[in-house]
C-alpha cells in the first residue's frame, strides 16, 4: 500500500507508527463501512479476508453499534481489476483506541489539520483519530504526535505577520504534521521598560502611535534629531547612524536577539537577513519580509534536518 510519501508499506509495519496518514489520495483510498461483528482484532481480520474492496481502498474503518470503532489498513492481491480481494490486514485501532472527531472545517487532506482536530480532542499519541472533515470526505490519523513548532514574532500589528503565515503554508503544502506554539513579543511592553522623552519605532505600520511620550518613525526620517530612544534592531540602528550620525539608547526588539537557541523547533524572523534564510540549530530564521514559499522552504528544513518524517 502506498504511503503518505507515495513509497510502499508492508502490512505489519503500520501499528506502531507515528503519525500515519494515508495520502495521498485520502477520499478513495479510506472506506468507511457498517459493521455488526465483534469488535476485536481476530474477528476483523477473519471478516475482511473474506471480502474484497476497492482497487484504491487501503484504509478500512468498520462503524459498528453504539458509536463503536476500529481501524485496519488492508493490502490487496494484485490485480487491475476495479475490485481485489484482500490478502493482507492490519489492524491498527479497536474501540478503545479510536476517536471519532467531526470538524466540518477541517480538510481531512491535510497532515497537519488532522493533527491540530486530534489534539484539540484529546486523541493521545496511542490512539487513532478518525476525522469526519469539510464536504463529510473522512481520514485518519493515526498515533497522532505532531511537530510542535515554536513561532517567534512581534506585535503589533495583530495577528502576528509571520504566524498567520506559517499557518497558510501548512494549509496547503506537503509537510509532516506541524502544530504551531506562537510565542509574542509585544512591542508596547518592551517600550514599558524605558521612559525616555521620545521613542524612535521602525516604521508607522507597526500600530506604535501611542507609547506614553512622542513617537516618532524612522522610515520618514525626520528632519531634527530629537533626544529619542530606538525602539528597534540592528537594521534600525544602522539606518540611524546614517541618518543622524550616531548611536541612541536602544531597546532591543528583533526576534532573534530576544530568543536563545534550545531543543524546541522554533521559526523566526530577522531584518540583517534580505534573500535567503539561515538555520542555528533548531532555529530557522527567515527575512523579515519572507514570502510564502520562503517560509514554506523553512519549515521542510525544520522538518528534515529534525528527521520528522
Amino acid at each position: 500500500m502506498a504511503n503518505e510519501n507515495g513509497g510502499i508499506l508492508e502490512i505489519g509495519q503500520l501499528k506502531q507508527r507515528e503519525n500515519f496518514v494515508p495520502l495521498p489520495l485520502p477520499y478513495r483510498c479510506v472506506s468507511f463501512q457498517p459493521y455488526h461483528g465483534a469488535m476485536t482484532a481476530e474477528v476483523i481480520q477473519d471478516y475482511l479476508l473474506s471480502r474484497e474492496v476497492y482497487r484504491r481502498t487501503n484504509i478500512v474503518i468498520l462503524h459498528g453499534p453504539d458509536r463503536q470503532y476500529a481501524v485496519a489498513a488492508v493490502q490487496r492481491a494484485g490485480s487491475d481489476s476495479l475490485f481485489s480481494r484482500v490478502e493482507k490486514v492490519e489492524v491498527l485501532g479497536l474501540p478503545h483506541d479510536c476517536i471519532l472527531i467531526e470538524a466540518p472545517n477541517t480538510d481531512p487532506a491535510n497532515r497537519s489539520a488532522l493533527a491540530q482536530a486530534a489534539v484539540k480532542h484529546g486523541v493521545s499519541p496511542d490512539q487513532t483519530a478518525i476525522v469526519i472533515g469539510m464536504f463529510d470526505h473522512i481520514n485518519i490519523i493515526h498515533h497522532p504526535n505532531p511537530l510542535r513548532l515554536r513561532v517567534v514574532e512581534v506585535v503589533p500589528p495583530n495577528p502576528p505577520k509571520l504566524l498567520h503565515m506559517a499557518e497558510h503554508v501548512l494549509s496547503y503544502a506537503d509537510l509532516p504534521p506541524i502544530l504551531l506554539e506562537p510565542v509574542i513579543i509585544d512591542l508596547r511592553d518592551l517600550a514599558a521598560t524605558v521612559t525616555p522623552e521620545a521613542y524612535l519605532v521602525p516604521c508607522r505600520s507597526g500600530g506604535l502611535n501611542d507609547l506614553g511620550a512622542p513617537v516618532y518613525f524612522l522610515d520618514e526620517r525626520p528632519k531634527e534629531r530629537e533626544n529619542w530612544t530606538l525602539l528597534g534592531c540592528e537594521r534600525s540602528l544602522q539606518f540611524h547612524r546614517h541618518y543622524y550620525g550616531d548611536e541612541p539608547p536602544r531597546v532591543e526588539m528583533c526576534p532573534r536577539m530576544l530568543t536563545t537557541p534550545d531543543r524546541c523547533p522554533t521559526l523566526l524572523k530577522c531584518c540583517l537577513l534580505e534573500y535567503d534564510i539561515e538555520q542555528e540549530g533548531n532555529r530557522v530564521i527567515v527575512p523579515w519580509g519572507a514570502d510564502l514559499p520562503m517560509i514554506e522552504r523553512a519549515l521542510h528544513r525544520l522538518t528534515r534536518d529534525l528527521a520528522y518524517v
